[in-house]
């Protein structure tokens, strides 16, 4: 298959927040080009785009994932779906073994005691009926698609008469082996899984997500409030609680880079019966372009509502190697026209064709252009012209599956 890269880009825009904070609760920085910068990191936008497929109905739900410790549990209501006259302990206990037939480490969980902590070496207080064990979980995060925990889950129910087998039989081992290793999900074939202690159940990720940085130089600020207390009677002045909360805002420069090829080899064939092998990557493809774009990491919004959309998206296709144009703020923008949005345009619009007369190769490159305002005029020039977002996204998809139809 050739190999084929698509190029995501965006310049946004966002006011006074804290998108994504570090272990003081200050928003995250970092150095580049000699001046601290605003950041973001690339997992809180991956995680970000993943739940936008979910909220915005971009897949289908068994196009989808579920990442989470409590994998017991899951596959065991799975199991109860499917055959109903399983009791719910037996169902723990055949998820339980199921999950470590495939390799996987699992491990019941110390319960969590109400009120006050128990001085050590204390007796602890004997469960209640009302209080069930704990299920057994996994000892990391296990990233496992809708099918596959489907498919679990009908191996587990025609085991039920002797749930030993699972973790004895040598056919069976091999069968939850491979069905949790085939049939990925949209959002695992994209951002891939990882476990360390079973390689054999990785995925090589077909996305690369930087760190978000902003174009110019950017200091944290902070804010000092209050908060009064409505019963307090005019002799009582004063607030109910202070605090502190850091803050920045910033003009983000956001790059992707999906390689389509990547993402075709790990979907395989058709998720759907009777599809063309285009149709899966095409939709994965348009999904990660919509979700990458429109999502936003929703760290204290509640306290700062930065629901921003970039003014501008830069998509590129091409067959040589993903290209970051993060180098084209390697000097910061130094905002002397009152904005930072207008000056990081102008720069894209006069290094993009610089760096792909150099190094691009015109004739197999495509670019589209979606942008905003008359501050972000000049990148119109880079490549084709989207009026909206869903006018992008199908353009790119149609492209990427006409790419995938040529004969390698």
């Amino acid at each position: 298959m050739n190999r084929i890269f698509l190029d995501v880009h965006a310049l946004q825009t966002v006011p006074p927040s804290n998108l994504n904070r570090d272990d003081t609760g200050a928003p995250k920085s970092a150095v580049y080009g000699g001046v601290p910068r605003a950041r973001v990191s690339s997992q809180a936008w991956k995680r970000a785009t993943r739940e936008y497929f979910r909220d915005e109905h971009l897949l289908d739900p068994s196009e989808l994932g579920v990442r989470t410790k409590k994998v017991v549990e899951l596959l065991a209501e799975r199991i109860t779906g499917l055959d109903p006259a399983i009791p719910e302990a037996t169902a723990l206990q055949l998820a339980d073994r199921t999950i470590q037939a495939i390799g996987l480490k699992t491990e019941v969980p110390q319960r969590k005691t109400r009120g006050t902590k128990a001085a050590k070496g204390a007796a602890q207080p004997a469960a209640t009926e009302e209080e069930k064990d704990p299920a057994p979980q996994s000892k990391y995060l296990v990233f496992l698609s809708a099918r596959q925990l489907d498919g679990l889950a009908r191996l587990a129910v025609g085991g039920a008469a002797d749930p030993s087998a699972l973790l004895s039989d040598k056919k069976s081992k091999d069968e939850a082996k491979q069905l949790a290793d085939s049939r990925h999900s949209v959002d695992i074939a994209l951002f891939g899984r990882m476990v360390a202690d079973a390689a054999d159940f990785n995925v090589d990720a077909a996305v690369q997500v930087a760190h978000a940085i902003s174009v110019h130089r950017v200091e944290n600020e902070s804010d000092y409030y209050t908060a009064v207390d409505d019963e307090n009677t005019d002799e009582e002045t004063g607030a109910g609680m202070i605090g502190t909360v850091d803050f920045n805002s910033a003009t983000l420069y956001r790059y992707a880079a999906l390689g389509v090829h990547q993402l075709a080899t790990t979907l395989g064939d058709g998720l759907r019966e009777d599809e063309p092998r285009t149709d899966p990557v095409r939709r994965a493809v348009e999904a990660f372009v919509h979700g990458f774009t429109a999502s936003l990491p929703t760290g204290k919004i509640n306290t700062f509502g930065h629901h921003t959309l970039p003014d501008a998206v830069i998509v590129k296709l091409r067959t040589t190697r993903p290209v970051s144009f993060v180098s084209a703020f390697e000097e910061p923008v130094r905002g002397d026209q009152g904005g930072h949005v207008r000056e990081a345009s102008d720069r894209l619009a006069a290094y993009v064709p610089d760096i792909e007369r150099a190094y691009g190769d015109q004739d197999s490159t495509l670019t589209w252009v979606l942008r905003v305002g008359p501050n972000t005029r000049k990148l119109a020039d880079l490549g084709t012209e989207a009026e909206s977002l869903p006018e992008l996204i199908t353009a790119v998809g149609q492209a990427v599956a006409e790419h995938l139809e040529k004969p390698a």
